[in-house]
């Protein structure tokens, strides 16, 4: 396998989420991060699945891709980065698609990934999305989805080994004619074949030992090499103390994902109503932080936490659907920093041309309100509820001062991009002009924690936006348009934002020993989220 630099170790985040309707993130500034440790595997697997479709039991091709370390510490947590996931579905599938008048399809998987170490066992779920694909006209339907997938940690020393397992895809349908009937969505079910390679073995690392194993191969340490067989509580002996040990005790660590430590409540912004902004009994607010890539600079980029005041709307039935209750929401957001629809000021430093140190204060503004639609759908065979969220905002980037090479350059007082930041939108017909989309999804099954993301619990959106020319920039007859332009703008920005848990204005609840906290005493937001790359 190609060894490349590994990416920075994310610690955990665990959060039950419990409500869903939307919500509203936005570009970062130019802060390029790059990760520096050496000792990465890439893993490319090819495996055979059976998928479930309308038109029966069909075979599928499912290729993953992502990069493990070579090695790691008992009780480190590590997570495997760049993650893809390609499913290509045969041509049966588009057919299935098209008899309901489909023409476009947005995909989200959910692959079960086994983690074993010695005789003991973990599950994560490894997520992913797509942007929206025309169905081709004959052939295959090929899939890409991307996303972050859990930390883990093993808890001893002993090869740790990830296998591939069942897999969920959830097709978002849209028709040709937006007039039309909506053609619904579907769940596609996929299970490993039987004569997968390895049963699913996508990767080894080797955990507190100097032996490593061969890259692709399980060691006799993995889940073939039991010990002792699991008693009715999950306990298995272990082997030579003659002493029970429960499997939770020594299974590997899945950890949710949340690098780093939350801001300070000195260090963010206020974020309360007040006279000039009274709250209705549908007011909430909530901080928001995040990155994004900046592709020219070839790193990410961070936005601190900022405070949105968001009115929440009413739900509405959606289309009729036989598998599916459909209530679709439309709530609008603003940022509040000081009286204005903006960002806190920010500073970002990054290379310019991969050599000149540069040094930005910026802002990012509202031109006009930030549109939340989601539309939540629970399904009638087992009323797991699924909510597809889409946060639509025009925003400018401000850029206050600059510095080059430590020289200060001024800008002037009307720098920014020439229009909103803009990415490719679903739904043109209907929502014209530029702005910032990204998006969300957040599922729900009865008995269990949701997972995803959620409106009033928060959560992590995603996105892809071209970064408009600068114009305004300079004073004195310089004109420095051109170097921003250069340096900064373009497409292929990926974004990652996260919100964190609202606080309801009309039903505040406190921090207390039977619930957590969502509001403070002067009705903030009591979670200050951090950012997750």
């Amino acid at each position: 396998m190609k060894a490349k630099p590994a990416a920075a170790p994310r610690p955990s985040r665990a959060r039950a989420r419990t409500t869903s309707i939307a919500a509203f993130v936005v570009l970062a500034a130019l802060v390029p991060t790059t990760a520096t440790a050496s000792g990465t595997q890439e893993v490319e697997a090819e495996l055979p699945y059976v998928c479930n479709l309308p038109s029966g039991q069909l075979p599928a091709t499912v290729r993953v891709s992502a990069d493990f370390p070579e090695r790691a510490e008992a009780g480190e947590a590590f997570t495997p980065s760049d993650v893809t996931t390609t499913v290509e579905l045969p041509a049966e599938a588009v057919a299935d698609l098209t008899a309901r008048d489909a023409a476009e399809v947005r995909a989200a998987t959910r692959l079960t990934v086994g983690v074993a170490q010695n005789s003991a066992t973990a599950t994560a779920t490894w997520r992913g999305g797509s942007e929206p694909l025309a169905l081709p006209g004959s052939g295959p339907l090929t899939l890409v989805t991307r996303g972050d997938v859990p930390s883990v940690a093993g808890r001893s020393d002993g090869d740790l080994t990830f296998s591939a397992g069942a897999l969920a895809i959830d097709l978002a349908l849209a028709a040709a004619d937006p007039a039309g009937a909506d053609p619904g969505s579907l769940t596609v079910d996929c299970a490993l074949a039987d004569d997968a390679p390895g049963q699913g073995l996508l990767a080894t690392v080797p955990v507190g030992t100097d032996e490593q194993a061969p890259s692709g191969s399980p060691s006799s340490s993995g889940p073939a090499a039991s010990s002792g067989a699991p008693d009715d509580d999950g306990a298995s002996d272990a082997p030579g103390d003659g002493r029970p040990e429960r499997q939770s005790e020594r299974s590997p660590k899945v950890l949710e994902n949340t690098p780093g430590a939350a801001a300070d409540r000195d260090d963010v912004p206020p974020c309360r109503y007040d006279e000039q902004h009274p709250p209705t009994d549908v007011s909430l607010n909530a901080y928001v932080t995040g990155y994004a890539n900046v592709k020219k600079m070839k790193g990410a980029a961070y936005l601190p936490p900022s405070c949105v005041l968001i009115e929440q709307g009413l739900p509405v039935p959606g289309p009729p659907d036989p598998e599916y209750l459909i209530f679709d929401t439309l709530s609008y957001a603003n940022f509040h920093y000081r009286e204005r629809k903006q960002t806190p000021p920010f500073e970002a430093t990054f290379l310019s041309f991969d050599f000149a140190p540069v040094k930005a204060t910026m802002v990012l503004e509202q031109t006009g309100p930030m549109r939340i639609d989601s539309r939540m759908k629970i399904r009638l065979s087992d009323f797991t509820t699924i909510t597809d969220t889409y946060v639509r905002a025009p925003l400018v980037l401000h850029v206050l001062d600059l510095e080059v090479n430590g020289t200060p350059l001024d800008v002037g007082s009307g720098c920014r991009t020439e229009t909103s930041l803009t990415s490719e939108d679903p739904d043109p017909a209907n929502f014209p002009g530029d702005h910032l989309v990204l998006y969300g999804r957040g599922e729900q099954i009865i008995g269990l924690p949701a997972t995803g993301y959620l409106l009033l619990s928060g959560g992590a959106l995603s996105g892809e936006a071209t970064i408009p020319a600068f114009t305004g920039c300079g004073s004195d007859g310089e004109d420095l348009d051109r170097l921003l332009t250069a340096s900064v703008s373009g497409p292929g920005n990926y974004i990652k934002q996260v919100q964190g848990q609202t606080c309801a204005i009309a039903a505040p609840v406190f921090p207390s020993p039977e619930n957590e906290g969502q509001c403070t005493e002067d009705l903030q937001p009591y979670e200050i989220p951090v950012a997750e790359r």
